[in-house]
């Protein structure tokens, strides 16, 4: 039998970690990123998040190395497809994209059609995946930014990245360390976002 944590007891630094956990800039991060280990860990506590049914309605595509400079290219491709006038400026930043951090994960979402368990549970369960991962990432001592951008919706370049009909782009995940200290940004006013009943 496994041994489990004991939850039943307060653990003061992991509150203290979430309540000032910040997101990082992609276009302010650099190596190191996360090695073959420790991204295996932030996959691994991603897949840990409620997923009502057992479904797993999402997955993984991991972007690293050359890979990178590849989707960029694509992505490239892609804008000139659509904007014959882009300027070379528009076009580097599209080659450029996934190059602003050493990893990035794309969590793929997938709704199970024929499970019991409702479409938005599902949808909801890619989102957990995604903050769990960016928890993880900060954890370990890495920054990490969720993101989608134009090119998450764009069917030739999800194509491109082997994703099927029934498959979206819940986010992009980059991994780095971060190249400038992070700022705190302002958090919303909580009291108006409180019903009581």
């Amino acid at each position: 039998m496994v041994d489990m944590p004991k939850f039943n007891r307060p653990i003061p630094d992991a509150i203290d970690f979430l309540e000032s956990r910040r997101s990082g800039s992609a276009k302010a991060m650099k190596a190191p990123g996360p090695d073959a280990s420790q991204l295996r860990r932030i996959l691994g506590a991603g897949a840990r998040v409620p997923d009502h049914g057992k479904l797993a309605p999402w997955r993984f595509i991991v972007i690293e190395g050359v890979a990178r400079e590849k989707l960029g290219a694509v992505l490239a491709e892609r804008v000139l497809a659509l904007e014959p006038d882009a300027s070379d400026v528009r076009l580097e930043i599209e080659r450029n994209r996934f190059m602003r951090a050493p990893v990035i994960v794309a969590v793929v979402s997938h709704v199970v059609k024929d499970a019991p368990i409702p479409e938005w549970e599902q949808v909801l369960s890619s989102g957990a995946v995604c903050m769990t991962m960016l928890i993880a990432a900060t954890s370990l001592g890495f920054v990490g930014n969720w993101i989608t951008e134009w090119c998450a919706y764009d069917a030739v370049v999800t194509e491109r990245l082997g994703l099927k009909d029934n498959e979206r782009i819940a986010g992009f995940l980059y991994f780095g360390s971060p190249a400038a200290p992070l700022e705190e940004r302002v958090r919303p006013d909580l009291d108006p976002l409180i019903t009581k009943l």
